[in-house]
């Protein structure tokens, strides 16, 4: 059974920088073809993919967030991370960590509870 879950501040300061990490229990971050995803959904909005690691740790960001986004992770833990720099209030998200795979779209067959990060002064 795999498991994800989201750790980091609920709470970031403008110009800041958020960052979360995903602890995955039950499955390696380094094998199979999986992409470990990081997926956010603002308020009373749809989900927004924001970017992955691939098990080779090949990373992948959405265009629009790419500039100030980055995806790390760290082997030994199992756990990969998010950075995103020089956050606004239109970042505040309801974060997810989740497990992709692709045959012929891209499908998130687990997912971490999510985290509320906030982005205020």
């Amino acid at each position: 059974q795999v498991q994800l879950q989201e750790s980091g501040p609920g709470l970031v300061k403008p110009s800041q920088t958020l960052s979360l990490t995903c602890t995955v229990s039950g499955g390696s971050i380094t094998t199979g073809y999986y992409y470990w995803t990081w997926i956010r959904q603002p308020p009373g909005k749809g989900l927004e993919w924001v970017g992955a690691i691939h098990n080779d740790g090949s990373t992948y960001y959405s265009p629009s967030l790419k500039s100030h986004t980055s995806i790390s992770r760290d082997t030994s833990k199992n756990q990969f991370s998010l950075q995103l720099t020089s956050v606004t209030p239109e970042d505040t998200a309801m974060y997810y960590c989740a497990r992709g795979l692709y045959s012929g779209s891209y499908y998130y067959d687990y997912w971490g509870k999510g985290t509320l990060v906030t982005v205020s002064s």
